[in-house]
């Protein structure tokens, strides 16, 4: 990449996704290479004390967005939380404001096989993806599949005692760890050639029981699974403390799991990582110390 067109900017990055995508980019780029848009820059001044550009950037504000991307080449879209609504408006905003600051290349966290998928959050992400291929700038789809840590209510509801409770069926999902989308999006944003690309990241394909098998191997017992429907899942979620708005959006995934909408085999990882992914038992493994080494901390 030129000097003079060489920065990257990473959206959203004080998340959990973000920050992971930060710390493997200041591996290989100069912090000065690195810029940052963020809703509370305040949140940020770890990063700013690296040499990172922190700029402040609003979603729902676009004339922020434009001057949070002013003078930038490479930039990552981290999809936002909320409904299709929210999240829609959201990119929307954000792949308009790349357009008018003149971004060069745009990488967007995405859903897996986004364009077909009939789960309800991929609204949004079809909603996104047409909005930056009309945009006509250079682009590269990260369809995350799924992230192992999605699983850590179920893995601390065992390591209480309780089954692994489900209503996604026989379906299955393409795992991996947060860290490991972060360096396929890192590798992307500071790579050559990713221009006009799809990647369904996607880990191997395992079904619930399959999942609560490996944790049992982890942990050294057998680990029951508890196949509900969604109305049940929903009442369990319900009595185990999730907020009301959150539990349709968790039964949307249990029956999108079921309908098979995860279920994409793909190698894209390696080529991006350069390596196979992390076994799933030990993937597992350090979510299980990590959560352990929470609970000591609390």
């Amino acid at each position: 990449m030129e000097e003079s067109r060489s920065k990257i900017l990473v959206t959203g990055a004080t998340g959990k996704l973000g920050s992971k995508v930060l710390d493997a980019l200041l591996k290989t780029v100069p912090a000065s290479q690195l810029a940052v848009s963020v809703g509370k820059p305040e949140k940020a001044e770890s990063l700013r004390a690296r040499g990172v550009d922190v700029r402040y950037g609003d979603f729902d504000r676009p004339e922020t967005l434009e001057a949070a991307f002013a003078g930038i080449d490479r930039l990552l879209i981290i999809s936002t939380d909320g409904d299709n609504e929210t999240r829609t408006r959201q990119h929307t905003n954000a792949v308009e404001a790349a357009a008018r600051a003149k971004v060069g290349f745009i990488a967007y966290t995405s859903a897996p096989n986004a364009m077909e998928s009939k789960i309800s959050l991929a609204a949004s992400h079809q909603a996104t993806e047409k909005a930056i291929l009309e945009s006509g700038i250079p682009y590269s789809f990260l369809r995350n599949n799924w992230y192992l840590e999605n699983e850590t209510a179920s893995i601390q509801a065992v390591l209480a005692g309780a089954p692994w409770v489900t209503s996604a069926g026989s379906g299955k999902v393409g795992g991996a760890l947060q860290q490991e989308y972060a360096e396929a999006a890192a590798a992307v944003l500071a790579g050559d050639g990713h221009e006009n690309t799809i990647y369904e990241l996607s880990g191997k394909l395992l079904a619930q029981e399959e999942l609560a098998s490996a944790l049992g191997i982890v942990l050294g017992k057998e680990v029951l699974v508890q196949q509900v429907d969604d109305a049940t899942y929903a009442e369990i979620m319900k009595k185990a403390g999730i907020p009301d708005f959150v539990i349709p959006i968790l039964v949307g995934i249990q029956h999108g799991i079921r309908g098979r909408a995860f279920e994409v085999e793909s190698n894209d990882f390696d080529k991006l990582l350069g390596r196979p992914l992390t076994p799933t038992n030990e993937a597992l493994s350090q979510l299980v110390q990590g959560i352990s080494y929470k609970q000591l901390d609390n």
